[in-house]
């Protein structure tokens, strides 16, 4: 069930362009919106789409992923493991702001008297882009031009170019390039997936200073300790005569260009700015580390890194890009805002995980503090398997983070009298940050999850060198993890039961025998004892390394072999589907049909309790199990099982519409199938879930292109072997989309329907 929230503003000012994003008009109502859907990044840096002018704003927004805040997390009522610490995601100083004097008059987009006004961000080229014309008061017509990129080549670098001509008349003209720091940081009093604030300034002033046109300023996180700098510096063309004048203190810096402008005649400022940051390094070291970056982007100039994002993107799109004709996306303007759609979602993935070299992949990816800046399980399912049949050096960098952690889920394994490791439910520096354990920490699949895309990748890429390396030593340590977690139950048979568990579903928490969790954990174990034998029998060295770094014993393989074996799945004969979890289908039904709209999301409007007790879905759970492990299920009981469950389903996360799209075209339920696919694809751009403001569902986003992929055009991997042989019943004309195998070639898929 989906209940739309959009705010829609007139159609003239959002036209759709299949490669473009395009405003025709400032359009106040829609500034928070916009600010997520013109946002730029690079997966390291993201910027969210702010106005050169830096106001009027509704959350400004420049992030660095990993960069964050640490606090103590305050319960009034403690328990023994409960998390400690809570991670926020920084707001870092804006150094996106130019501010516009025309004969002492400002420019202020809420009064301004605009005779042309656009905004642009070109999907093919990767900048975001904006023109205006403003009329003075005293008549004079100005025009303002600007192009911003966050750079993909270079992972700490971004651009802007701002352009001024006074179209007929001689002015004196006033341009401050400005960098603001200690931004304010998103505070969420009532909604619990927004951030949460702090009452104290968080960046402490380090070193900054102003040399001609270049500023630095670097700030320290109190608690945290992790060091920031961010540096700009300034090219400027002119024929009029200008001065130049620059300042800075702990806070604010200034470059002011001071242009006696002429007629007709262009000014040209040139905005250079980098970003480094660190959990360990001085600010004084990350302050020349800027100043090296700075040397090269002004060197090269702006034409060089718009070149060299314009051949990014070229790569990117012939590897990524996914287009559907026919009746299932309709014709006409349907077809195209989907197609926009689409190719937007693909868009912010790339800008979300691009360069996030050491670290994950936000579930807002870089465009707002909402969860924090977590990572959480969302990558591995939903995000990663774009990235493995496109990107795969980046899906390989995302599992190598994955490793880097294992130190420290080892140790969150101890704080739950386990062996083994269990990763975090949601984190930024491998430390579990959720703080409502039956919805968070509960939710024991995140192993089997990172495992499973593990596996897919190792499929895909035959990438043994990864699965040796790192992949066996996460195998072993959260195989260890199922094994212990888990026991043999008398009251089922000597079966392997895990009880005290939450899945996918976070309205039905801490339950035993979650089928999802349970699928996914033998998979977990089957893969553990596959990778270890064949190291075992095939790989001795390696083996013998892995005997060294986790203790393995052979007793243990043959213990994961058996609980994997006798692993208990719930299964109800008189309905002919898997109950979600042991007790759940002795629940109360929520009437879910009849909810008032408004009640919507549950989370906000009803205690856990109430919700707890009734058989009400957040999320996918079993459907979800149906398409991830689809060799082991029949279709009537993929049939089934979305039966019984579409109707619990209510739409509250953004993470169900793609899955039961996915599922609903293979069962042939074609209708709800291109409902689900619709709403997924339009999330964002619609605003389905009413919270685009606070930025983007990269994970739904991930879904789309599995739609796409899975759905549309039926295509199934397992153990490495690709199959198109399903028919879909949508009727399609045709689907393209591009794949990269394990030969390390790129193909295209193209299908069409006979």
């Amino acid at each position: 069930m989906i209940r739309h929230k959009t705010l829609n503003p007139p159609l003239h000012v959002y036209p759709i362009d299949e490669w473009r994003i395009i405003e025709t008009q400032f359009y106040p109502r829609f500034l928070s919106h916009s600010e997520t859907l013109f946002s730029v990044g690079n997966g390291y840096l993201g910027m969210r789409g702010n106005h050169d002018e830096g106001i009027p704003h509704s959350q400004t927004g420049t992030f660095i992923n990993g960069f964050h805040e640490t606090w103590p997390l305050v319960y009034s009522e403690r328990a023994f493991g409960f998390a400690k610490t809570g991670q926020t995601m920084l707001n870092v100083a804006d150094a996106k702001i130019f501010k516009l004097y025309i004969d002492d008059e400002p420019f202020y987009l809420p009064t301004a008297s605009l005779q042309l006004y656009e905004r642009i961000l070109d999907m093919q080229k990767g900048v975001l882009e904006r023109r205006i014309l403003w009329e003075t008061a005293a008549g004079k017509q100005v025009l303002i031009e600007s192009k911003r990129l966050v750079s993909l080549q270079h992972r700490h670098a971004a651009v802007i170019s701002y352009q001024l001509t006074i179209l007929n008349a001689d002015a004196p003209v006033i341009i401050s390039s400005e960098v603001v720091g200690n931004q304010r940081n998103q505070s969420g009093l009532v909604d619990p997936r927004q951030a949460k604030g702090f009452d104290y300034q968080v960046l402490e002033s380090q070193d900054h200073y102003a040399d001609k046109m270049r500023l630095m300023l670097t700030h320290r996180a109190r608690n945290s300790g992790m060091t920031v700098a961010c540096g700009v510096d300034h090219l400027i063309e002119s024929e009029a005569d200008y001065s130049v004048k620059s300042s800075c203190d702990g806070d604010n810096g200034r470059v002011i260009f001071s242009v006696n402008a002429k007629k007709k005649k262009t000014i040209q400022i040139f905005k250079f700015i980098t970003y480094h940051s660190s959990r360990h390094a001085l600010a004084s070291e990350l302050a020349t580390r800027g100043e090296w970056t700075l040397d090269r982007l002004v060197s090269q100039g702006f034409d060089s890194l718009a070149d060299g994002q314009q051949q990014y993107m070229d790569d990117f799109w012939r590897r990524s890009d996914i287009f559907i004709r026919g009746n299932a996306v309709s014709e006409g303007r349907h077809k195209r805002e989907i197609q926009q759609s689409m190719r937007w979602n693909l868009f912010q993935i790339l800008q979300a995980s691009g360069r996030a070299e050491g670290t994950g992949i936000p579930a807002k990816g870089l465009t707002g503090q909402t969860y924090e800046g977590h990572y959480f399980w969302d990558t591995e399912i939903y995000v990663m398997p774009f990235l493995i049949y496109t990107a795969p050096e980046i899906a390989r960098n995302l599992l190598r983070f994955r490793y880097s952690m294992l130190g420290r889920a080892r140790e969150r394994a101890r704080e739950l009298n386990l062996k083994g490791a269990l990763y975090p439910w949601r984190t930024i520096n491998g430390e579990e940050a959720s703080a409502y354990y039956a919805a968070g920490t509960a939710q024991f699949h995140i192993n089997a999850d990172i495992m499973y895309a593990l596996k897919k990748y190792v499929d895909i890429t035959d990438d043994k060198a990864l699965l040796y390396n790192e992949g066996a030593e996460m195998l072993v340590e959260t195989a260890r993890m199922w094994e212990d977690l888990g026991f043999y139950s008398d009251k089922k048979g000597g079966m392997f039961c895990i009880h005290g568990v939450t899945g996918p579903d976070e309205y039905t928490t801490v339950v035993n025998n979650n089928a999802y969790t349970n699928l996914m954990a033998r998979e977990n174990l089957w893969f553990a004892v596959k990778t270890v034998q064949e190291l075992r029998e095939s790989y001795p060295d390696y083996y013998e390394t892995l005997q060294h770094q986790t203790g393995l014993r052979s007793e243990e393989i043959e213990a994961w072999q058996n609980a994997a074996d006798k692993m208990y799945i719930p299964f109800d004969e008189s309905l002919g589907i898997h109950p979600q979890d042991e007790d759940f289908l002795d629940l109360e039904k929520w009437d879910v049909k009849n909810t008032p709209r408004d009640r919507f999301p549950l989370l906000l409007n009803y205690h856990p309790l109430v919700i707890y007790r009734h058989q009400v879905i957040k999320q996918a759970d079993v459907v979800l199990a149906t398409l991830l492990l689809d060799h082991i299920f029949s279709a009537e009981e993929k049939r089934r099982n979305f039966e019984y469950y579409d109707p619990l389903t209510t739409g509250d996360s953004s993470l169900s519409a793609c899955i039961q799209s996915i599922v609903a075209i293979e069962i042939g339920e074609t209708k709800k199938a291109m409902e689900y696919a619709r709403f997924a694809v339009l999330m964002d751009l619609a605003d389905i879930g009413g919270n685009m403001a606070d930025g983007c569902h990269v994970a739904s986003m991930g879904g789309t292109w599995m739609i796409g992929v899975y759905g549309f055009a039926g295509m199934r991997d397992h153990d490495g072997r690709i199959s198109l042989t399903r028919s879909s019943p949508i009727r399609l004309k045709s689907s393209f989309f591009h794949c990269r195998f394990a030969a390390r070639d790129y193909w295209s898929i193209y299908r069409r329907r006979k």
